[in-house]
């Protein structure tokens, strides 16, 4: 029956819609398509999905340039197949229905959930702004090549010498070159404004992010896992100054911790997390002492529990402002691990490749404008 098909452009379909076919299949079973029921949920399955799907399509792109157009073809088409599945999560809400004879009923009609239908269209539209910011370089005054083509005069002391010293990390980034008076000034502002464009991308992704991790639920095993005492966890010193200390300074806390990597600021950023989580848990333990003194010490560890995992929070919030590219803590990994919400899933997942997608333009932006502007000092 399949060949009864009209025309050949709904033949020439056939491939893609088998091949979604057998995308969705795997999504419902897990991952596993054994039969042995050893897949994931479907939540973590479509998380997964989205997240490979944008190391597939955006992975070797490391220029300011358009996307080729079967990669900006894969992306629109596998995204808007992934997103479909929005369509049938819905909230009911009650709703009066007038008939002809004047007589109203209440019913319950759907609508699609407010945390998708608030979130969903502003990443769609980040999406495409992100895709639009790569499509303007088709026409550009700079360029790359690899650092071993590199042409045998150019100083390493010169307009490559950032770029170069950061090799030592990421060796795989091609290096940005300009001419040799540098970029003309309507290039150099349009750079700059791309530039901007993809850092408001970036935070308003962020925010998307942390909003839809800040309301899924913490998982049992974190909860299990806490320490007995958050300062166990922080330390003695870090608690004394935030218990003991009358105006709590985030700021000089950090300084005298004195972060030197993002390593550090990541395990020192899962203490702090957990901590103020063990701190909640103990203000919102229940006790059954009845003397009065009893209740009088009751309330005043209460108190001061929360006030402790309150300047745990702000101390967590300002860690993550200085270190906005802050790899996600462990709460956030294990929330994603173990959400069972596809709705939250679609959007935890969808907003995070796009504040990776924003983050890489503006830095590769940042690149050619620092070249340039060691190209103007040499000239």
């Amino acid at each position: 029956m399949l060949m009864s098909l009209q025309t050949p452009w709904e033949l020439n379909l056939l491939p893609e819609i088998e091949m979604m076919k057998e995308r969705f299949s795997k999504l419902l079973l897990g991952e596993d398509m054994s039969g042995s029921g050893k897949g994931v949920c479907t939540a973590v399955a479509i998380s997964n999905a989205i997240t490979n799907l944008y190391a597939t399509v955006f992975g070797q792109n490391l220029r300011l340039e358009p996307l080729l157009p079967e990669k900006k073809s894969m992306w629109r088409r596998e995204m808007d197949c992934l997103l479909t599945v929005c369509n049938y999560i819905v909230e009911f809400i009650p709703s009066c229905q007038i008939y002809q004879d004047d007589k109203s009923i209440e019913l319950m009609t759907s609508r699609p959930r407010s945390d998708i239908s608030m979130n969903l269209p502003a990443l769609q539209k980040l999406d495409t702004m992100l895709l639009d910011i790569l499509e303007s370089f088709k026409e550009s005054e700079f360029w790359y090549v690899d650092e071993g083509n590199l042409p045998l005069n150019t100083n390493p002391t010169g307009s490559f010498r950032r770029v170069i010293q950061r090799k030592e990390e990421k060796w795989w980034l091609p290096v940005p070159c300009v001419p040799p008076g540098g970029l003309s000034e309507k290039s150099r502002k349009q750079l700059q404004h791309k530039r901007d464009c993809a850092n408001q991308i970036h935070k308003a992704a962020i925010a998307i992010n942390s909003s839809i991790l800040a309301e899924m639920e913490i998982p049992e095993t974190y909860i299990s896992a806490l320490p007995k005492s958050g300062r166990a966890s922080l330390g003695d010193a870090i608690y004394r100054y935030m218990y003991s200390t009358v105006n709590f300074c985030p700021d000089h806390l950090l300084d005298c911790l004195n972060i030197t990597s993002e390593h550090e600021a990541l395990e020192t950023a899962d203490r702090i997390e957990a901590s103020m989580y063990t701190w909640r848990r103990k203000a919102g333990t229940n006790h059954s002492k009845s003397s009065w003194e009893m209740v009088k010490e009751l309330m005043v560890d209460t108190e001061k529990n929360n006030l402790l995992a309150a300047r745990a929070e702000t101390l967590l919030l300002c860690l993550k402002q200085r270190y906005p590219e802050l790899p996600q803590t462990t709460l956030d990994t294990c929330k994603i691990q173990y959400n069972r919400d596809v709705g939250q899933a679609i959007l935890e997942s969808y907003s995070r490749v796009l504040e990776g997608l924003a983050f890489n333009i503006a830095a590769w932006v940042e690149d050619v404008l620092y070249v340039d502007k060691s190209m103007k000092r040499q000239s």
